[in-house]
């Protein structure tokens, strides 16, 4: 999995390691707004590194949880999907609109391996002090460069250089940035 390399999702320590995440994400997701306190224990629990002053509002739904990476003084509005079969890092200052998906499994486009329930992923970079806008789409493999600002609703299929703003399906860069 963590290669990049087929494989098959349905073995016991893949499931194992779902329903983990998915206990913490319930913990997580279900805590009341005024216990800030447990929903940060539960977040530190759940992600492989969560940067101080960066803050996830619930609902937020991933896989694993222990293959996020996330820098310093970030936030993750509502309903945040980050399906780590693959590593996502996120770096400083990051900010990730509502809805946005991050997305790192990917699937044969042949119709014996895909029946066979093959999958594979490739791991996902969003530089420091990117914006995410509502609803955008990364998909696996790509690399979102520094000071970038992908658009609302836009579906990032290719990587991103630093200091642009992209829009559009797929995301294209507009304009560069100082």
């Amino acid at each position: 999995m963590l290669a990049g390399e087929p494989y098959i999702a349905d073995e016991p320590e893949i499931i194992a390691d779902l329903d983990h995440a998915a206990q913490l994400m319930e913990r997580f997701n279900s805590s009341p707004a005024t216990d800030s306190r447990g929903r940060l224990a539960a977040l530190r629990e759940l992600l492989g590194e969560l940067g101080e002053g960066t803050w996830i509002r619930p609902p937020f739904h991933c896989d694993y949880g222990w293959q996020i990476r996330i820098g310093p003084r970030g936030f993750v509005n509502y309903n945040a999907v980050f399906l780590d079969v693959a590593p996502i890092t996120i770096g400083a200052d990051v900010q990730i609109g509502p809805n946005a998906q991050l997305l790192t499994p990917t699937h044969p486009v042949e119709a014996e391996p895909r029946r066979n329930k093959w999958e594979a992923a490739k791991p996902i970079t969003i530089g420091d002090n990117v914006w995410l806008g509502a609803g955008a789409i990364v998909l696996a493999g790509i690399t979102v460069g520094e000071n970038t600002v992908v658009g609302a609703g836009a579906v990032v299929t290719r990587d991103l250089p630093p200091n642009v703003v992209a829009v559009g399906n797929p995301a294209r860069p507009v304009r560069q940035l100082d």
